[in-house]
């Protein structure tokens, strides 16, 4: 293999190239019987219905991290991929499908049909996913890779739900649901989206029997008042008192109904007075439980009305009821007031359809008694929330959640395993097809068509997946997980099911640390969406993509208009190829402890720049260290640790007790899952301190000189290669998990001793090492850069050319900062390309320029003969000037109060900033401007 790397990275050549190396070794599999100590993650498995997100690319990342992280410390890392079967997803868009290409619903197809290309998708979406996984980098055991529907996880899903049957915890009952007309299905109250929406408050006028007065009821939903069994008003409401026991004539039915007392109505609401619709609202049921009153399903599940409505009404959608009604309660002088109002109203999340609060014979998980150890467990801290503000959104669903409704009216999923007898009313629940009736015994038996939640079978990943309800050595080995890295969005849907199904079967927690990720949105802090133009897919950033590619895939998805004009205004340019590692560690940098991570396709590039920085430095150390011999140069450093050789000079000692502090801080923040502090760590070691001061310090003792060098060179050469190899070394090591391709890349490439292995990724991981930890060293380099910089920013603020050396003045009046100075001269000289004079004190020199450094040190440069005193004054007069426009721009923007109260957090944050480093270069313009006046 070449030891020299290419001008330019290309990620496209080295990625696939580092895959297929990794998975034909079998680095990503973990041995369930290896003695060593195992580490566990189980991949939240992506929905078989489509492409991985940004939100799947960022909580991916974060797991990957942890897991080569821990894999190079030892552990026995595993990590488990798999897919979800997410019905009521796939039914949405396989549904979709058929109304479009075939204008067929799924009844017209049939069951059996219909699951053939359910599992036609699976097959074709589900590997689509599993590539994709594999082009980001994510070390999966893909060996163990499973699917929610697969073999092993029917029976472990057959075996829990029969379980929590005999232990009474399941159980068939009929209650309020929220009912998906469109998808025809029950949903759950999580998958219901409420949002205010613009609609009517109407009155309703209902005559009461025997009086001479009518009551009025308000209503956002004037159809269901011919489901109507009651008026509930408040026993305390003095107005209706009297009323209370009579009854009033429900229009356009000819019945009459009771008026009742009940403390759910709010007096202020309206009249005060409410119509009771029990069987489509929630409230309104309860109250018919606490009076005894009748209950009229009139909403069938198609969400048309249906028989005990008058029949004029059988048949009519909602919405064309709505109107029906109003119009003959208009007719008939029983309409009231209509009234402009914000109406809160529930859609499904998956089909968006207007929700049906129906009253159904439904399968339910007693969750009490599942819920109590759950929450001991977070309590003792068996099992932790990162960041810990998430603890208490756990606590309080838990400690206010209902009984789960599990059963759901789709076909893709996993059928209820029970069975009806046709002989008599017995349900025969059984692990294996039953051939006769556990009642009566007859034969006639017909299994109920309903399916489970698919969140159901997910509260069994952790355990189902290693093998449960066999005794496996994987489930030994791998349960309980150390860690969930998952959104927030999902603690009630998954986090906390799981906890619940893991401590009843299992005894033990699923995982000891549940870490919340950030939620990715675009750069305005708007969510990611399809229908908005806004959504970057990770594989975009990976391998880029044309304005022209993401408008016909946006065409092809039938984008409306308006996304099709923001793809335009956002990607006009496209998105330039960037690689895995450069989305990856922009993810891990930009996940803080915030809520959001706001990304645009601009902050990637800032960290390809990193990794283009990184492989520049990589390459031009490569190029100097022909002869290199890692052997030698460990000999060397023993023998410098025991005093047998000179020591090491400062900028050596430096990087390497920088090098101590970076991988500590890098191992000290993985551990507090602090994974922006981990990045950022490695960035500002690489770039502040690698390459922009050590790499510059050891060009001169890189470059061969044209004579014959002297021995004393041939040893500071030897010393200065081996630095540069050993630190970029351990720096590619430690930067490995977030950036696996690149650092494999020039690891490759660099000499190694005969005993290294095979791939960097079953290296050790670094971690500080006190012995080349040098205060010293760090603080006489303090001294040496705050130096160096100083005469940088005279040279930058006056415009003197980078590659004319130029004489400066150095005064230090105390006399151990001025030796150390003296002694590391060159160091300063060559860095910031000037001759040194160093001085206690100095005259006033005129059309001078002054840079203090520290308390009491100042560095001069005369420039009279260097620049055009006129022609800079000139310049740096313009400068004030436009600094003072900036300035006045960014005061005007943060004096409105509006722009404050209403921009973002870090957008406010953001313009304070430009405001104080605009008002720190105008004065520093000043100065200058001022030393040229002397």
């Amino acid at each position: 293999m070449s030891s020299t790397l290419s001008k330019q990275y290309d990620p496209t050549d080295v990625e696939p190239r580092w895959l297929r190396f990794w998975l034909a070794h079998g680095y990503f599999h973990a041995d369930e019987t290896s003695p060593t100590v195992p580490f566990a993650i189980t991949l939240p498995p992506p929905n078989v219905t489509g492409s991985l997100h940004m939100g799947h690319a960022l909580g991916s990342t974060l797991q990957d991290i942890l897991i080569r992280w821990k894999r190079m410390q030892g552990f026995n890392a595993m990590w488990l991929p798999g897919t979800d079967h997410a019905s009521i997803a796939v039914h949405h868009l396989l549904e979709k499908d058929l109304r479009r290409r075939e204008e067929k619903t799924r009844f017209d197809l049939g069951r059996d049909a219909f699951l053939e290309r359910a599992w036609q998708w699976k097959e074709r979406m589900g590997n689509r996913i599993g590539e994709q996984e594999k082009l980001m980098g994510f070390s999966l055991d893909w060996a163990r890779e499973r699917f929610t529907m697969d073999a092993r996880s029917n029976d472990a899903v057959r075996e829990a739900f029969v379980k929590l049957h005999e232990e009474g915890l399941i159980y068939r009952a009929k209650r309020m649901i929220n009912w998906d007309p469109i998808s025809e299905t029950v949903v759950s109250d999580l998958e219901v989206d409420t949002t205010e929406e613009d609609g009517s408050l109407w009155e309703l006028q209902y005559p009461v029997v025997g009086e001479d007065v009518r009551l009025t009821v308000a209503t956002t939903r004037p159809e269901t008042m011919l489901g109507d069994t009651a008026v509930a008003v408040h026993p305390d409401d003095a107005r209706y008192q009297h009323l209370i026991g009579k009854h009033v004539v429900l229009p356009l039915t000819g019945r009459t109904i009771p008026i009742v007392a009940d403390t759910f109505v709010d007096p202020e609401f309206g009249s005060g007075a409410v119509k009771v619709t029990p069987a489509h609202d929630f409230n309104d049921y309860e109250c018919s439980q606490r009076c005894g009153l009748e209950i009229l399903e009139i909403i069938d599940r198609t969400g048309r009305l249906q028989a005990p409505a008058p029949a004029k009404y059988v048949g009519l959608t909602v919405d064309a009821a709505r109107k029906a009604v109003v119009a003959d309660l208009e007719a008939e002088g029983y309409l009231g007031a209509i009234k402009p109002y914000k109406v809160p109203r529930g859609r499904s999340e998956r089909s968006g359809a207007v929700v049906e609060p129906m009253l159904m014979e439904q399968w339910f998980l007693r969750i009490e008694p599942l819920a109590r150890p759950a929450i001991e467990a977070v309590e003792s801290g068996k099992t932790r929330f990162v960041p810990e503000l998430w603890t208490k959104t756990y606590m309080h669903w838990m400690t206010n959640i209902r009984d789960w409704c599990i059963s759901r009216q789709l076909w893709w999923g996993h059928r209820i395993p029970a069975w009806y007898c046709d002989a008599c009313a017995h349900v025969t629940v059984s692990r294996d097809t039953p051939t006769a009736c556990g009642g009566c015994g007859g034969a006639g038996l017909r299994q109920d068509d309903d399916i489970l939640d698919t969140w159901f079978s997910s509260a069994l990943w952790p355990f189902s997946t290693l093998g449960w309800p066999e005794k496996t050595r994987a489930l030994a080995a791998f349960y309980p997980n150390h860690v969930l890295v998952t959104g927030p969005d999902i603690i009630f849907f998954w986090v906390a099911r799981m906890m619940m199904m893991g401590l009843h079967f299992m005894g033990k927690v699923p995982f000891r640390v549940v870490y919340l990720t950030s939620i990715v949105t675009d750069e305005n802090g708007d969510k990611m969406s399809k229908t908005k133009g806004n959504t970057i897919d990770p594989l975009d950033v990976v391998h880029g993509a044309t304005l022209e590619q993401l408008l016909a895939r946006a065409e092809n998805d039938k984008a409306s208009d308006v996304a099709i004009k923001a793809i335009r205004k956002n990607f006009g340019k496209g998105i330039p190829a960037m690689g895995a590692d450069a989305l990856r560690f922009a993810l891990a940098a930009l996940n803080t402890s915030g809520r959001y991570i706001r990304l645009s396709t601009e902050r990637v590039e800032g960290f390809r720049n990193f990794i283009n920085k990184l492989w520049n430095a990589s390459r031009f150390a490569l190029m100097n260290l022909d002869g290199f011999e890692p052997e030698r140069f460990e000999a060397h450093l023993a023998d410098v640790a025991t005093g047998r050789a000179e020591p090491l000079g400062l900028a050596d000692r430096w990087i390497l007790s920088r090098l101590q502090r970076a991988c500590g801080e890098v191992d000290t923040a993985l551990d507090a899952y602090r994974f922006s502090d981990a990045a950022n760590a490695i960035y500002h070691f690489v770039w502040d301190e690698l390459c922009d001061w050590y790499i510059e310090m050891a060009k001169p003792w890189l470059r061969v000189p044209a004579e014959q060098p002297d021995a004393a060179w041939q040893a500071r050469h030897l010393v200065t290669q081996g630095v540069l190899a050993t630190v970029l070394e351990t720096t590619l090591r430690l930067l490995h998990p977030f950036a696996p391709y690149v650092t494999e890349e020039i690891w490759q490439k660099l000499p190694h001793t005969t005993t290294a292995p095979s791939s960097i990724m079953v290296t050790i991981y670094p971690r500080g090492d006190a012995r080349w930890v040098d205060d010293d060293a760090e603080r006489q380099m303090r001294l040496v850069q705050d130096v160096t910089v100083a005469i940088r920013m005279l040279r930058s603020t006056y415009n003197v050319p980078p590659s004319w050396s130029v004489p400066v003045e150095v005064r230090i009046p105390d006399a151990g900062p001025r030796e150390i100075v003296e002694r590391h001269r060159a160091l300063v000289e060559n860095a910031a390309r000037v001759t040194m004079t160093l001085v206690e004190r100095g005259d006033h020199v005129a059309q001078s320029a002054k840079a203090v450094v520290g308390a009491d040190a100042e560095v001069v440069m005369a420039l009279a003969g260097l620049i055009d005193i006129e022609a800079e004054k000139t310049r740096i007069a313009r400068d004030i000037g436009k600094a003072d426009k900036e300035i006045g721009i960014l005061e005007k923007k943060l004096a409105n109060e509006a722009f404050v109260a209403r921009a973002p957090e870090d957008v406010v944050a953001e313009q304070r900033a430009r405001l104080a480093d605009e008002q720190t270069r105008r004065q520093r313009l000043e100065e200058a401007l001022a030393s040229l006046q002397q």
